[in-house]
């Protein structure tokens, strides 16, 4: 588990936790999803990756206890894939997405990966500029992969998770989030 030492508007201390997504997160990863994203996953869709599906690692971020992020990779071999990834508009521009992002980068390394891929909106320029930082490039493009708008989805991958050139990257990042 990580903890991240956060103020909040009061000047009162709070801390982001990341820890593994159980079954009675599903409420509240919900609501973060509905206010995320216009086609949603299906209430369903994470019980069976929390329950049978053996590659998924799920994680949340909370806040004095309350869920305001999450995110998910499936891990096969050496292969890591991204599934999904969002905060609550309400403390969004906070950082909890790049502190989960580098937390699912962590997992996947440990875990034995050696590269990553996602899929991202064409029009999500924030997201693409988080995932460009984190050494991300752009291998393919998914012509009409969102069903609510049939825009188009990046695919961006990042290689060589395990090499000292990315590890040494990761760990600058990491220092500078942490500042």
């Amino acid at each position: 588990m990580k903890a991240v030492l956060e103020e909040n508007r009061f000047g009162q201390p709070q801390r982001l936790e990341i820890v593994p997504m159980s079954t009675s997160d599903i409420a509240d990863v919900m609501r973060i999803e509905r206010d995320s994203f216009t086609t949603t996953w299906p209430n369903d869709a994470f019980h069976t990756e929390l329950r049978s599906n053996k590659v998924a690692h799920y994680f949340i971020g909370r806040l004095d206890g309350r869920t305001v992020a999450y995110g998910g990779i499936w891990v096969v071999l050496e292969d890591s894939h991204v599934t999904t990834i969002a905060v609550d508009p309400n403390y969004r521009g906070k950082k909890y997405g790049e502190r989960l992002l580098c937390h699912l980068i962590d997992e996947a390394i440990e875990l034995g990966a050696a590269w990553m891929t996602l899929e991202v909106r064409e029009s999500n320029d924030s997201a693409k500029n988080l995932y460009r930082k984190y050494g991300f490039t752009v291998v393919n493009l998914r012509r009409a992969y969102y069903s609510d708008n049939s825009e188009n989805a990046l695919v961006m991958w990042a290689g060589n998770l395990r090499g000292d050139l990315y590890r040494n990257r990761l760990r600058a990042l990491r220092a500078s989030l942490e500042r």
